[in-house]
């Protein structure tokens, strides 16, 4: 494996680390929040309900992001990884440094959005 491939995996590893840290840390606000009015009040309750969606929220991103992560994983096993899913060609290496999980070239990224 050259040099290379072994910093992309673990950067791709640190990143996965920390996003599954981030999910058990949260793993708290996104249980169910009581609705007995007697032990909170029912703007606590309301700001409950809101942490609680933006933790839902924040947590599906980042499954999200664990999935590309894990994709890129994937690719980098298959040596596909740098490639463009669309065309082939090389992915900039700037581009991988911004976004080590992109998928498409730069040309075929913006043709993709329009």
């Amino acid at each position: 494996m050259k040099t290379d491939e072994t910093l992309i995996r673990a950067r791709l590893e640190a990143l996965k680390s920390e996003l599954q840290t981030l999910m058990a840390a949260t793993k708290e606000d996104r249980k169910p929040v009581e609705l007995d009015q007697q032990s909170v009040g029912r703007l606590s309750r309301q700001d409950s309900l809101q942490v609680q969606a933006m933790a839902k929220a924040a947590d599906a991103r980042r499954g999200a992001e664990l999935k590309r992560i894990d994709g890129a994983l994937a690719r980098l096993d298959d040596g596909e990884y740098g490639y463009c899913v669309e065309c082939g060609e090389a992915i900039a290496e700037r581009r991988l440094e911004i976004d080590p999980t992109a998928l498409k070239c730069t040309a075929c990224a913006q043709e993709a959005a329009g």
